[in-house]
């Protein structure tokens, strides 16, 4: 049976009862953007057919024979999405998969009920017409709206949407889940109890505000929130197996603690993005800065340059613009308006950056220690367009000049900059001459106290290695003095005639013979070494003459290699030339300004994506939902926002406070519309009842969404009711293995491929490669990951242990418990059967005798307590840990 018949048949075998269930914005409109929208939409015609609207669909203006109304099924469009025939099918062979069974039914479902659209439906002439291309502008705010939701901004552009779409608010969230709530939300980690009681004593207005301000001036506001944008930036610690590179960079981890301090100082979003984008032009002596090219330094790719510029384009564009750039490498973008040209001079911005690492002060080997950042190491690279995406096919007649997508329409302009010194002769830092010479000076004495506690005081070597310090420190003296004498610029003004040398030529002549002079002296003390090393092969008391002889070949063998060294080494010592081996690398004097150009053209207050974007990260991470549902793509595909007034609203406010993101914290946890209930209570059943049916899925926001607690916050939770929490602020990567034992905040420890603490990839971590928005998943790991984990046993058992030492009587430490682990007191059911427990595992565990040991237990750190009342009392609060509450924001 050929599949037109089997889709026609199963259209009449499912029967008309599911037409009710096709809706045009939910599963028809959708459908065309992603069969059809490539080849036959704002962008592209094809036989001059046009199907992103219904009336187009209908061909009502411009008839189109696709429909049959009569007969839906014998529709032109249905045989064509059915045909089994790869030259009549479409989408056609290559260009997309063809349609369910199911797909095809909802098709034929709407054509049934007439094909209905919604009559204002917009059909955009252009691309700019697209919401998302047009310049954000703040509405005006309602003046009917009542108090109290005229207060706050947020609230007023709510409630009126709300009263348009028929919906009641709902009453506010019990005041201890409204606290725990904006704890976790702000800073991460729980309320205290003092600061549950201060609540409970005042949760006014002024209250709430007050603890708002409070919670934004804590440093773990930063850590919380700085885990949110390294999810949206891609953090990665170094990828590698022992010494190797493969992604990313070693101690990247500045980066990391730039994006938190940054936070934690209000830095604006405007000038994080110049410093991550450009820090190096922006400010290219400045180390604190520099630690912000990070951003570009995680994208580094051992093995492919082109996976590494591929990587930047595609996440610098979704990550501060909403689009999907990397789309348009192989053809042009087939929704959205960037060509592939576009993309490759998007991708010529980047061409001539590269890494390195800058060596800071107290070590001197970067692989120890240094700071990656990011540089313009070719001004002259070129950029070809790849043919149809194949690197190995560069179209070499047309190089591509750097710019950037003609759909936003704003200025850039590139400048090139000059570098100071110190950018591009970064050995000119004056800690690494003092550290330097330092050392020298450290090898001297040590050479010095050699002699002088040996026997034998004509010890040739150890005389030698003397000479060899001396002449070392020497050496790198002169070769410092001449370096700076140079770059002070006093050669560059020289009369090449003239018979005297200037000072810096002077010394450089001196740098030069001290150096030929240490390496003679070098030269000398290794054939002295040699030497001994012959005479000891000669004297060797092995008895294989064979294997003698052979050590001692070996051993005169390497002293004539060396003799002939020494000898080179003489005859050098008699040149008189200023050349000498520079004290450190140099680097290009001047940047492309590329990037610094790019930085502010996404930054431009007119720019329409920016603060949009950065505004929908932000509000996601606080509803749980997005104001546009996909993070990283406002294109074409992406529909006008339900809440497209309060986007624009907040975005043109974060532009004009100096893109403070501070201030919209502020409003937004300050808002009703954020403290609102999440579940029903005995008085707000019928509100709630009501809304539900007219929106279900809650996209009005007219309730709070019950969200899961994000990885790293389970972790660093147990830690911080636990008392134990290490609140330590940045520093290298911990090892991600020792996250069961060592108690710093989660964010600190190493992240990057097959490089997550187990405990975090279960609760949904972010993947390091792309991770726009986390998902959130119920699984048994999880379960059993707060059930047997080490952290979580030892945990329980210090929270027990301090909770215990204020209350006395288990009714009391119940309470503590709940309030402490679940942030709310326990109901009466609840609280009778923690009673129960605690009186019958006291019971139990009073002799253990009767007990068996579990071989399956953790290994834990922390003893279980002696006691069997407060063993009885561990078990609850590990019970409590595994409550579903403890991993729940409500």
């Amino acid at each position: 049976m050929s599949r037109p018949i089997l889709a026609v048949l199963a259209i009449v075998l499912i029967g008309s009862h599911l037409r009710a269930d096709v809706d045009y914005d939910a599963d028809i409109k959708p459908l065309f953007q992603e069969k059809c929208g490539s080849c036959h939409g704002v962008l592209q015609q094809e036989g001059g057919l046009r199907l992103d609207a219904g009336s187009l669909i209908r061909g009502d203006h411009d008839p189109n024979g696709l429909l049959d109304l009569e007969h839906p099924s014998q529709s032109e469009l249905i045989r064509r999405v059915a045909s089994s025939d790869p030259d009549v099918r479409m989408p056609p062979e290559g260009e997309g998969t063809p349609l369910s069974t199911q797909q095809i039914h909802q098709l034929t479902g709407w054509i049934e009920l007439g094909a209905p659209s919604p009559p204002d439906e917009v059909i955009m002439e252009s691309p700019s017409q697209h919401w998302a291309y047009q310049p954000p502008t703040q509405p005006k705010l309602a003046t009917d709206v009542p108090e109290p939701w005229s207060a706050n901004p947020i609230d007023t552009l709510m409630f009126a949407q709300w009263r348009q779409s028929g919906l009641d608010p709902v009453p506010p969230a019990d005041p201890a889940i409204a606290l725990r709530r904006l704890h976790l939300d702000v800073t991460g980690l729980p309320p205290t109890r003092a600061d549950q009681t201060e609540f409970a004593t005042d949760s006014s207005s002024e209250a709430w505000r007050e603890r708002v301000d409070r919670l934004l001036d804590d440093p773990a506001y930063g850590e919380k929130w700085g885990r949110h944008w390294m999810d949206v930036w891609r953090y990665s610690d170094w990828d590698g197996y022992r010494n190797e590179l493969r992604g990313s960079q070693r101690h990247i981890w500045h980066w990391r603690d730039w994006i938190i301090e940054s936070l934690n100082v209000d830095k604006g979003y405007d000038q994080m993005i110049h410093e991550m984008v450009a820090g190096d032009e922006v400010a290219p002596e400045d180390l604190d800065v520099l630690r912000a090219t990070g951003f570009l330094v995680r994208n580094f790719h051992k093995s492919n340059r082109d996976i590494w510029l591929d990587a930047t384009v595609e996440h610098t564009a979704k990550a501060f613009l909403g689009m999907t750039i990397a789309c348009a490498r192989c053809h042009d973008h087939k929704y959205d308006p960037i060509s592939q040209q576009e993309y490759y001079a998007f991708r010529a911005i980047f061409q001539p950056h590269q890494v390195r690492t800058e060596r800071l002060p107290g070590e001197p080997d970067t692989a120890k220690l240094g700071l990656p950042r990011a540089y313009d190491a070719d001004l002259d690279v070129p950029t070809y367009l790849y043919v149809q995406g194949n690197e190995k096919n560069p179209d070499k007649d047309h190089p591509i000049a750097p710019s950037v997508p003609e759909i936003v329409e704003l200025p850039f302009a590139i400048e090139p900059v000059a570098l100071p010194n110190l950018a591009s002769n970064p050995f000119l830092r004056d800690y690494i001459e003092a550290e330097e010479i330092a050392t020298a000076q450290q090898k001297l004495q040590s050479a010095q106290k050699s002699l002088q506690s040996s026997n034998d005081k004509q010890d040739s070597i150890k005389r030698q290695q003397l000479t060899v310090a001396e002449a070392n420190l020497k050496s790198i003296q002169q070769r410092w003095a001449a370096t700076r004498a140079k770059f002070a610029g006093t050669s560059s003004n020289h009369d090449e005639s003239a018979a005297d040398p200037t000072p810096a030529e002077a010394l450089a002549v001196q740098a030069a013979k001290s150096e030929r002079t240490l390496h003679f002296q070098q030269a000398l003390l290794d054939v002295l070494k040699q030497r001994n090393a012959v005479a000891t092969a000669k004297d060797s008391k092995e008895t294989d003459e064979t294997k003698k002889k052979s050590a001692l070949d070996s051993a005169n063998k390497k002293l004539a290699e060396l003799e002939k060294k020494l000898v080179d080494a003489s005859v050098q010592l008699v040149g008189n030339d200023g050349k000498f081996t520079p004290v450190g690398k140099s680097y290009p004097s001047t940047s492309s300004g590329r990037r610094t150009a790019l930085a502010e053209w996404i930054t431009h207050p007119r720019n329409p994506l920016t603060a949009r974007v950065a505004i929908n990260h932000i509000w996601t991470r606080y509803f749980g939902q997005p104001l546009v549902s996909n993070l990283d793509d406002f294109g074409l595909r992406s529909p006008h926002p339900i809440h497209h007034e309060l986007l624009d609203w907040l975005a043109v406010e974060l532009v004009e406070n100096d893109w403070s993101m501070k201030h919209i914290h502020r409003l937004i946890v300050q808002s009703r519309t954020y403290r609102l209930a999440s579940s029903a209570s005995q008085d707000s059943e019928t509100t709630f009842a009501k809304n539900g049916e007219i929106d279900p899925d809650n996209l009005q926001l007219w309730r709070a969404n019950v969200r899961r607690l994000e990885a790293e916050l389970v972790r660093d939770n147990l830690l911080s009711i636990a008392g134990t929490l290490d609140r330590s602020r940045g520093g290298p990567d911990i090892d991600f293995k020792k996250g069961e034992t060592t108690p710093r905040r989660s964010v600190y420890f190493r992240h990057a491929y097959e490089k997550q603490m187990p405990m975090l990839v279960i609760f949904d971590a972010a993947n390091p490669t792309d991770c726009y928005r986390r998902s959130e998943s119920i699984v048994p790991q999880q379960a059993l990951a707060l059930a047997n984990s080490p952290l979580a046993v030892d945990q329980s058992r210090q929270t027990a242990a301090r909770l215990s030492a204020d209350v006395t009587d288990d009714l009391a430490f119940v309470s503590e418990a709940y309030a402490a682990i679940l942030g709310r007191e326990p109901t009466d059911s609840e609280r009778s059967a923690c009673e129960s427990f605690l009186t019958h595992q006291a019971t139990l565990l009073a002799d253990p005798d009767q007990l068996s040991p579990s071989t399956g237990a953790a290994k834990t750190s922390v003893p279980p307590a002696t006691d069997a009342n407060l063993r009885a009392r561990e078990n609850l609060v590990h019970v409590l840990f595994n409550h579903n509450d403890f991993v729940t924001v409500r």
